[in-house]
């Protein structure tokens, strides 16, 4: 009944409506554009994305999406892989579905040495099921600086 499907341009209305519901949930401690969230979708469903999507369904209905992308990581001397989002609507929290996506993920992708994610500690359900998964939280803090939605864009 559950599986995984690569994100398609036809479920933009489905998942775009998750991720505005993500996005003002405790999981999110900052706001973002709506116009950087679509940009979002459409890398991930390009014909070559950077940012792979997936939709988490329980039979043919959508019930979750997730973002992932692979990167180089010095510190582990190859390739690490950023699960950026994992939403799943509330009446399917508690199935096993999160996990059952981070296996099927990381099974896919058997040459990545290293899983990362962020987690605001707040969002308690999420730290319990990702330290049930074995990640560990890092003990140094990241910086950013954003260029702006125009620079980004060209």
């Amino acid at each position: 009944m559950f599986h995984i499907e690569q994100m398609k341009e036809s479920m933009r209305a489905d998942v775009l409506s998750m991720v505005q519901e993500f996005y003002h949930s405790d999981a999110v401690c900052h706001p973002v554009e709506t116009a950087v969230l679509e940009r979002t979708f459409e890398a991930a469903v390009s014909e070559d994305p950077v940012l792979e999507g997936h939709v988490l369904m329980e039979g043919d209905r959508i019930v979750g999406f997730g973002y992932t992308t692979v990167y180089y990581a010095c510190e582990v001397g190859g390739k690490c892989m950023m699960f950026e989002e994992l939403f799943l609507k509330e009446e399917t929290r508690g199935k096993g579905y999160g996990s059952r996506y981070f296996r099927e993920i990381m099974e896919q992708h058997p040459d990545v040495l290293r899983f990362r994610l962020e987690v605001t500690r707040s969002n308690e359900a999420a730290v319990r099921l990702y330290e049930r998964l074995g990640f560990t939280f890092l003990e140094y803090d990241q910086m950013v600086l954003d260029r702006g939605v125009e620079d980004s864009a060209k």
